[in-house]
């Protein structure tokens, strides 16, 4: 008997036959065709800003697996993650919640400006053990469950009790070997292939728990730690980029390319595993990642990558921190080369997983705080041309060095407003035909903005937002100074 679900109402119900949903699966390894739920893999990449792709407009990267993974399924063209920043976006991938609602607002452990003109709220530097975890959720209903890769959600010190990924439920967790240095590992070590670079190291290992688990329907969490700093690649991939760079293009730094090509065929290896071992067609594909690429630092642009035509970066209120890629595949839900211009976000993966799974969460997460605030994404993979009507929301009290300092910001239709709580102005930008957020309509819009900033407000009073407050020891020569000290 199925263990009793925990924190919310869960009821399994009734798949619909393997072959009327999936459509015929690959048989060239196995003989006999999967049963049960499909298997879900999720591939997070790390800072990889919206124009990361070759699919979404990069004309330097070079990403055929994922361009093929979204020729295939479902191309989203406004899809975000919930913060600016990676540790807050991770947790809403884990519970289905704002992070807001969780006081899991920065990246653990964050960073504190003394001298600023705010001082941060008093925030959550873990995913609390209560937390229901997607994980826990799937494996209480049979999965097998793998985290492979970045975490980033435990606590530190005597905070980290309950808080890692085998607490939170999965079954198999690893990351990078110790005593690896960046991307690379420590002496000895080596991928299956011979590569001292972690993130093909860590394909073997997601390889290996697809082939350990295909008797059993799986939930695969591929957490990549590329292509955030330190700017590393792989030597022979570096090498082949050189040779290619035109600096005239918007996206020209070698290394990083590496980086993001090495992405690529991780995902190309995990694909082929599935295959190999006849479970494509019954196995979900989603790709996404948790903030937007990393621009610029106090004012410095980093030459690292660019969002074009996107403002902005990580850590930033714009969209280039918050817009991703997302690209999901269903063999036998989702047709191929759909695009879907629905604005959705990370705090949807957990009930969209549920309802692949063959979950229902009852109730409702406007009105019950228990609950969790995503949408599932089911509705879209079948019709990429429904409409969502809600709002989306961000709330980063922090500061951050890519970014303008605390901000909350909407999206509401075509608009996005953002306001800053250093001077309490609000911006207000018609993404449809101001997608760069060069023009202000804050002005000339007024009752559009103050109507916006009013349901932000109620948002954050809904969700318990934690908001900063005046620094009474502010100082303008020391503001960006970031203390030492173990919060």
């Amino acid at each position: 008997m199925m263990p009793v679900m925990r924190c919310f109402l869960i009821l399994i119900t009734l798949m619909m036959p393997a072959a009327s949903l999936m459509g015929q699966t690959n048989t060239e390894s196995v003989a006999a065709k999967p049963t049960g739920p499909p298997n879900i893999v999720m591939l997070l990449a790390d800072d990889l800003g919206w124009t990361g792709l070759g699919c979404y407009g990069s004309d330097f990267y070079e990403t055929p697996n994922l361009d093929a993974l979204a020729g295939s399924g479902v191309k989203f063209t406004d899809a975000y993650a919930a913060c600016t920043v990676c540790s807050p976006t991770r947790a809403s991938v884990m519970t289905g919640k704002y992070p807001a609602r969780l006081h899991l607002t920065d990246f653990i452990a964050g960073q504190n400006r003394p001298y600023a003109k705010m001082r941060i709220p008093n925030w959550t530097k873990r995913l609390q053990p209560q937390q229901q975890t997607i994980a826990e959720l799937l494996r209480e209903a049979g999965y097998r469950t793998g985290h492979i890769g970045k975490w980033h959600l435990s606590g530190q010190g005597n905070r980290a009790a309950g808080t890692l990924p085998t607490d939170q439920g999965f079954d198999v967790s690893i990351d990078n070997p110790q005593g690896s240095r960046g991307y690379f590992l420590k002496s000895g070590t080596r991928s299956k292939s011979g590569s001292d670079f972690t993130t093909d190291w860590l394909t073997d290992k997601a390889c290996e728990f697809i082939d350990d688990s295909k008797s059993s329907p799986f939930f695969l969490y591929f957490a990549y730690h590329v292509p955030h700093t330190p700017i590393q690649g792989r030597a022979d991939l570096v090498e082949s980029f050189e040779a290619k760079r035109d600096p005239t293009k918007i996206h020209n730094n070698a290394t990083y390319a590496a980086m993001v090509a090495s992405l690529d065929q991780s995902v190309g290896r995990v694909l082929e595993t599935l295959d190999r071992n006849g479970l494509s067609d019954h196995t979900v594909i989603i790709f996404t990642s948790d903030n937007g690429g990393l621009t610029q630092r106090y004012g410095k642009h980093d030459e690292f990558t660019e969002n074009l035509p996107l403002r902005r970066g990580k850590g930033s209120a714009y969209e280039g921190g918050v817009r991703v890629p997302a690209i999901v595949r269903w063999p036998g839900v989702t047709k191929p080369n759909q695009v879907c211009d629905q604005p959705i976000m990370t705090i949807d993966y957990f009930p969209t997983f549920a309802q692949i799974a063959g979950l229902q969460i009852k109730g409702s997460a406007i009105n019950n705080p228990a609950e969790i605030d995503g949408r599932s994404l089911v509705p879209l993979l079948t019709d990429p041309t429904i409409t969502f009507d809600r709002n989306l929301y961000w709330h980063y009290p922090h500061y951050h060095a890519g970014g303008d300092g605390p901000y909350s910001a909407i999206r509401s239709g075509d608009y996005r407003l953002i306001e800053f709580h250093e001077d309490n102005s609000i911006h207000l930008y018609n993404l449809a035909n101001d997608i760069g957020e060069q023009h202000d309509l804050a002005a000339e819009l007024p009752d559009r903005a103050n109507k916006l900033r009013a349901e932000l407000t109620h948002w954050r009073d809904r969700v318990d937002a934690q908001m900063p407050t005046d620094n009474p020891d502010f100082d303008p020569h020391r503001a960006t100074v970031v203390s030492k000290r173990k919060s």
